[in-house]
């Protein structure tokens, strides 16, 4: 069952911001797709079986911390 989880990433500022969480978090398991929307700073993680605390550590690796 496809599920959406979201997140709000307030370092983001820029293209290269959105391109690296979009990368780590792209390569968690169970991840379909990754929307991001830089103006209100959303990440919204669509895919299978999610795991918030995988997709929090790519997040944290790419350099951010998600609320």
């Amino acid at each position: 069952m496809s599920e959406t989880l979201e997140y709000t990433v307030s370092g983001m500022s820029c293209a290269h911001c959105v391109s690296a969480v979009s990368d780590e978090v792209g390569s968690v398991r169970g991840v379909d797709s990754v929307v991001i929307d830089l103006d209100t700073k959303v990440v919204a993680v669509h895919g299978e079986s999610l795991d918030d605390a995988a997709i929090r550590a790519a997040i944290d690796e790419a350099g951010y911390e998600a609320a």
